[in-house]
């Protein structure tokens, strides 16, 4: 039975351990790519010329 339970902890452990670094090697790509995202550029108000009127 100790064997068993040792097996199963062992399972859990490597499952565990396999998932959490599958994550955090996610969310450190989504991370590392938002920040090499080219960023839109400002639009630039133009300042309204006035005509003459005739």
């Amino acid at each position: 039975m100790t064997d068993l339970l040792n097996f199963v902890m062992l399972v859990c452990a490597i499952v565990g351990s396999m998932a959490f670094g599958v994550l955090s090697a996610y969310g450190l790509f989504r991370a590392c790519f938002a920040l090499m995202r080219p960023r839109p550029a400002k639009a630039v108000a133009v300042k309204p010329v006035t005509e003459v009127a005739l």
